[in-house]
């Protein structure tokens, strides 16, 4: 089994998932634990592997180690119960959850306006699913549909931290963390820069998609499949939004036993047999 790279600092680490704790709207003095941060910190830990068998150098997997790490800032305060209740409910009424799916099917929404745009066409349906349009419910679908401009809004304040941390920021770490619901923000970036979002995307995925509390508390999942976990990534390289080679890379990684544990961890703790066997022998 190879070693899991990782090249930020546990002082690092620890002081960017921090970030996501933030203070209650409507009580300022109680703070909301980041709801994301193991998935974020798990995801992180599956991605720099990736990168590093793919040849890209220490300053830039420092870089992409802290973009992983911060990559779901944009849902910084979330409430999972209310979350859950929203998009569980869109799902199940097959409404596009994600800005590239929203557009594909609603091409007469101007580009940045999907939130609003899905506010406005069910306003009324959410108002029967008990979800009146309050300040904190269109906060909760601004996690989605309107992700880049609250990403960029938690953002900023971090910019500081990442300075004390002497980490440094460079505008293409954002355009990465954005790549799942905005590829067309890297169409016309540098390769390696499409890769690292490619990856980024591919391990976000992989570990949703083996989140046991995620699955629960955001889409009412009883059980995770790790068949379905890479029948989407096949689905996501069909649709070219990950490459081949950085699926490949997964693949052969996951066989090899560097994923397992962090697999495990998502899990709860716990793989079957059957499951196990299932890792040891993917492909792509």
């Amino acid at each position: 089994m190879k070693p899991s790279h990782t090249f930020l600092t546990r002082l690092q680490v620890s002081s960017l998932l921090k970030l996501y704790d933030v203070p209650h709207p409507d009580n300022p003095g109680k703070l909301l634990t980041g709801y994301d941060k193991a998935h974020a910190h798990r995801t992180a830990r599956l991605c720099v592997p990736v990168a590093a068998e793919l040849g890209h150098p220490l300053p830039r997997l420092k870089q992409f180690e802290t973009a992983c790490l911060l990559h779901d800032m944009g849902r910084a305060g979330l409430d999972a119960k209310l979350f859950g209740k929203i998009w569980s409910w869109a799902k199940q009424e097959g409404i596009p959850t994600r800005p590239r799916e929203w557009r594909a099917k609603h091409l007469d929404t101007p580009y940045g306006q999907e939130a609003q745009t899905f506010m406005t066409r069910y306003k009324s349906e959410l108002h029967n699913q008990g979800l009146k349009l309050t300040p904190t419910v269109k906060d909760h679908i601004a996690m989605r549909l309107g992700f880049a401009r609250r990403l960029k809004r938690c953002l900023r304040p971090v910019k500081t931290t990442l300075h004390i941390l002497e980490i440094e920021w460079a505008p293409w770490m954002e355009r990465i963390m954005l790549y799942y619901y905005y590829p067309e923000k890297l169409d016309t970036a540098a390769g390696w820069t499409h890769q690292l979002g490619e990856i980024l995307v591919a391990c976000e995925q992989l570990e949703a998609y083996s989140n046991h509390r995620r699955g629960k508390d955001y889409y009412a999942r009883s059980e995770e499949s790790f068949q379905a976990a890479f029948a989407y990534l096949r689905q996501l390289t069909k649709q070219k939004i990950v490459s081949p080679e950085v699926f490949k890379t997964i693949c052969r990684l996951t066989r090899e036993g560097c994923f397992t544990s962090i697999l495990r961890q998502a899990r709860g703790g716990k793989l079957s047999p059957a499951e196990q066997q299932f890792l040891t022998s993917v492909a792509a």
